[in-house]
């Protein structure tokens, strides 16, 4: 269960709305120069400091199901807070800054407290606080403007394909339209590993442009696991607390 909720709280939780009108795209049609695509997704306005969500975050995977109540506050840049809540009680809260990560959770009543280093070792996959922000934020997990792609059209959308590393392969899609990031693929062959994150629909607020739904898979060999996300509220510029405290008798956990 604790990965459950680690993979929930630092790399499955995306920001939600209330209305459901989702904004207009376009499919890629002409070729494009990368710096044009990389440039035109960086475009994208968001002009908040702070954000508040409430949304449904649905699990599963080959043996269980579980509909959750996820609450997350975000203060751009600095602190990410998210409560995963069931039939109205904490089942789970963490707190990730750029430096340390924590949460517990009731469920066997452990915490933890550490650095990106030893989550991402523990999850699989590279974690640090400007990836997760940027995936509740609908940006690509990388800065792009750091890599080497190449680039094609595929399946409607433009595809940015890193050429750096062959370990780990990453792939960006995006529409066309205001070339919003429609899919991020990482893939560790040699793990036998995939994380596969899809945006279907995108909704235009006057503070800028956010996830309206998104889908992730995880695949580890034969094991799959999925979470889909449909939201409720989201509201910007709040003033925002970010309480957090372990109960008293929680267990702390230790990953080697």
């Amino acid at each position: 269960m604790k990965k459950i909720i680690a993979l929930i709280l630092f790399v499955f939780v995306v920001i939600g709305c209330k209305s459901k009108a989702s904004i207009a795209e376009a499919r890629a049609a002409e070729e494009l120069s990368t710096r044009k695509i990389i440039e035109s997704h960086y475009d994208s306005r968001n002009d908040f400091s702070s954000v508040y969500i409430r949304a449904n975050t649905k699990y599963k995977d080959e043996k269980q199901s579980y509909t959750f109540t996820s609450e997350i506050r975000i203060q751009k840049d600095e602190k990410i807070s998210v409560s995963i809540r069931f039939l109205g009680i904490t089942m789970a809260k963490a707190l990730i800054t750029p430096t340390e990560v924590k949460y517990y959770e009731k469920n066997g009543n452990k915490y933890f407290e550490g650095d990106y280093s030893t989550l991402s070792k523990w999850l699989g996959t590279d974690l640090d606080f400007e990836k997760v922000q940027n995936l509740l934020l609908g940006k690509a997990m990388d800065d792009l403007r750091k890599g080497i792609y190449k680039n094609s059209i595929e399946s409607k959308f433009y595809k940015l394909e890193e050429t750096t590393s062959s370990a780990t392969q990453k792939s960006f899609y995006f529409e066309a339209a205001n070339f919003l990031i429609k899919k991020q693929r990482i893939e560790q062959p040699l793990q036998d590993r995939r994380l596969q994150v899809d945006y279907p629909q995108h909704k235009e607020y006057k503070e800028g442009i956010l996830p309206l739904k998104i889908v992730i898979d995880a695949l580890q060999g034969v094991e799959k696991t999925s979470i889909g996300l449909d939201y409720n509220s989201v509201t910007f510029n709040e003033k925002l607390s970010f309480p957090y405290s372990v109960p008293d008798g929680y267990e702390r956990i230790y990953i080697n």
